[in-house]
């Protein structure tokens, strides 16, 4: 402060009401601060903080996100730049990008939230009903209402039902499916169930590089130990066995490995695992004791030929009771990603499977501090797996709208890889499913040490250099972590076609460009 200020001015770090609380007495004694404390300094500080917060990072919206924002600020002020709009490709955010929604479900969810709707002949009898059905279930026949701590009754019975359709007939029990916000929160519930111990006996995670950094952020938020198996790029991103083991026996010089996740299809590789993978990892688990963690949000997202989604439960059912009832795994969906791309109505479950009772019912109680899940999603959910019947009048509709959209996200996966591959310094695998791509980009010396000296990793600096020339915001690479020595982008092929012509084209543009800047 300067020296010229008046000595009765309250110190400006104090709000008011520190200020006045900090006079009060009470039973005529002054309070006292603690000792090395002052009646100024934080109850709450970087330094005593939790240390597990400081340590999670989330790249999908890291500081080139925060960039980009600012950007769109500076081009809404007249700001002049060399484009006009920022184009996030970074996030997989499907009605952001442009999709529109499914029109069955939201006409269902429309006579959810207004419930005198169901008396207007502009909706058809299939959504009537099953708006009925399910304000039937909620507490005082509204979605406002709280639902019980595992989800709607009815909405679990049916998410059984359609894992027993899409698994062949294999019993579902909805007494094992947990509704969640998403698939993030039951993931992030069954991480911290798992994690326990201290120093060498700490959990340890088996997570896939690249991953998705829900995983990493979540390991290091619970204090658990992350380990890190590579998948295999010049193998479009397979999963081998012998990597697994690898990083296992590694890491149990310094902790104990008790979980394996899977993403599959892969985010943000966007590979399609084979049946005999599964298999292969599915015997891994059982032999090193482990719990399986399957992430199957993108199962109906599946584009390239020869290419089909296996669920880790069916094949675990079909290896036979050896497996099927012994190997502990809990699998997850969401109502975020495939076709519908809901992203904000936070619907998603999970299912757990051979896990010990008394670990169920600690489970059980640790969803209840939530209350619930929120209950427009639990609905939502519901629509997506119990979708319109062949004898129902939205069932053409809704097949031609879902159709309509996987075919043109197969269609944008086609052309992504297509494109990338004709620029020299991109390779880019087949993008066999999910919604990303992962390409592979070679940057110059002269690049990576610019961005060594500015304090980046050198796809960071690749990255935030494209959305300042270009617009077009993606995440590095090594927020999901890579190869040493190797560099990507993930990128989301999420916008409309038109739109991703011109984001694939700004990209192979800027890195011609680049290279030659730093060659």
């Amino acid at each position: 402060e300067s020296k010229h200020q008046s000595p009765t001015r309250p110190d400006p770090v104090r709000s008011p009401l520190n200020y006045c609380a900090q006079r009060i007495h009470f039973g005529g004694a002054r309070s006292v601060p603690a000792a090395g404390s002052s009646p100024t300094s934080s109850v709450l500080t970087l330094d005593n903080m939790n240390p597990n917060v400081r340590k999670v990072e989330y790249a999908v919206r890291g500081p080139i996100v925060q960039r980009a924002m600012q950007i769109e600020r500076e081009l809404k002020q007249g700001v002049k730049k060399p484009f006009t709009e920022v184009i996030k490709a970074n996030i997989g955010d499907a009605h952001a990008m442009g999709q529109k929604p499914i029109t069955f479900f939201r006409q269902v969810l429309a006579l959810c939230s207004y419930p005198e709707l169901l008396e207007d002949n502009n909706f058809p009898e299939d959504a009537k009903k099953r708006a009925q059905r399910i304000l039937d279930s909620c507490g005082g026949h509204s979605i406002g209402a709280y639902s019980t701590s595992q989800g709607i009754e009815c909405v679990r019975q049916d998410v059984a039902r359609y894992i027993e359709r899409r698994d062949g007939g294999i019993p579902s029990n909805p007494d094992n499916i947990y509704l969640s916000t998403g698939a993030s929160d039951a993931i992030v519930t069954i991480l911290k169930l798992l994690t326990c111990g201290e120093g060498h006996t700490r959990t340890g995670v088996m997570i896939p590089i690249p991953q998705y950094p829900l995983y990493s952020a979540t390991v290091a938020d619970q204090g658990a130990v992350q380990i890190s198996y590579y998948l295999d790029e010049d193998r479009c991103w397979s999963l081998d066995v012998q990597e697994l083991r690898r990083a296992l026996d590694a890491a149990k010089q310094h902790c104990n490995p008790r979980v394996l996740c899977i993403i599959n299809p892969g985010n943000p590789t966007g590979q399609v695992q084979s049946r005999q993978c599964i298999e292969d990892v599915i015997r891994f688990a059982k032999e090193e004791h482990l719990f399986l963690m399957a992430d199957e949000v993108y199962q109906d997202n599946v584009y390239a030929e020869g290419s089909k989604f296996h669920s880790f439960k069916k094949v675990l059912f079909d290896m036979g009771p050896e497996y099927s009832s012994t190997v502990e795994m809990a699998s997850f969906h969401s109502t975020s990603k495939c076709y519908m791309g809901e992203c904000g109505f936070r619907g998603g479950y999970m299912e757990v499977i051979n896990m010990d009772p008394e670990v169920k019912a600690q489970l059980t109680k640790l969803v209840s501090v939530r209350l619930c899940p929120p209950v427009p999603g639990q609905a939502l959910l519901d629509l997506v797996v119990n979708p319109p019947q062949p004898d129902e009048p939205s069932y053409t509709s809704f097949m031609k709208e879902r159709t309509d959209v996987l075919a043109a996200l197969a269609e944008k996966a086609r052309l992504t890889e297509e494109i990338f591959n004709t620029v020299p310094g991109i390779t880019c695998n087949p993008v066999q499913g999910a919604m990303y791509t992962f390409p592979r980009i070679t940057l110059p010396q002269k690049a990576i040490i610019k961005a060594k000296e500015e304090g980046q990793e050198p796809d960071m600096f690749y990255c935030m250099r494209l959305l300042e020339e270009k617009g077009i915001c993606l995440v590095p690479g090594s927020g999901f972590g890579q190869k040493e020595g190797t560099f990507h982008f993930r990128m989301t092929i999420l916008p409309p076609t038109d739109k991703l012509k011109i984001v694939l084209e700004r990209i192979c543009e800027f890195h011609q460009w680049f290279t030659q800047e730093f060659s």
